[in-house]
């Protein structure tokens, strides 16, 4: 078992898009409203390249392995990895009780723990201006909330 690091940071506008952070399914049924089919088609075209967070952490393996930020095997190296993206985008969080020491140290811990028994990490702030900040950390092989998703450093490694 190891674990990606996966971070974004970007316009609250474009997290705000669920129809991108969807992973396609099944195409929708004819019908007249031209809409739910080029939400679908957006979806399609955007979702396996696009760098925005999926819409359930499991799913960040479906997108490529371009976007992993770190590899580990021991869940206290991610940890340390999440610490630091904490503390980098902490001078920018817009909530100040999130700011703060205490809040990212617990996060770390809860972080490590759940890592541990194999679980994945996704986290969230809103940064002061109209940005949000987005990190994760994923499980793989398998992963519990989807053991059938290949792991992408597998696909990259060509195995």
């Amino acid at each position: 078992m190891h674990h990606h690091g996966y971070a974004w940071v970007g316009e609250k506008r474009a997290f705000d898009r669920e129809s991108a952070r969807r992973p396609p399914g099944r195409a929708p049924a004819p019908t007249s409203e031209q809409e739910v089919h080029d939400r679908y088609r957006e979806a399609v075209a955007a979702f396996s390249t696009a760098d925005l967070p999926p819409m359930q952490t499991a799913h960040w393996l479906m997108k490529p392995s371009s976007l992993i930020r770190g590899t580990w095997e021991d869940p206290e190296d991610a940890g340390g990895w999440l610490a630091l993206r904490l503390a980098e985008f902490a001078p920018r969080f817009a909530s100040g009780r999130d700011r703060g020491v205490v809040g990212p140290a617990f996060l770390v811990r809860a972080a490590v723990e759940r890592l541990g028994w194999g679980g994945d990490v996704s986290l969230g702030h809103y940064l002061k201006g109209t940005a949000f900040h987005s990190v994760a950390l994923v499980t793989c092989s398998p992963n519990r909330a989807a053991p059938d998703l290949p792991c992408p450093a597998s696909r990259r490694r060509g195995a």
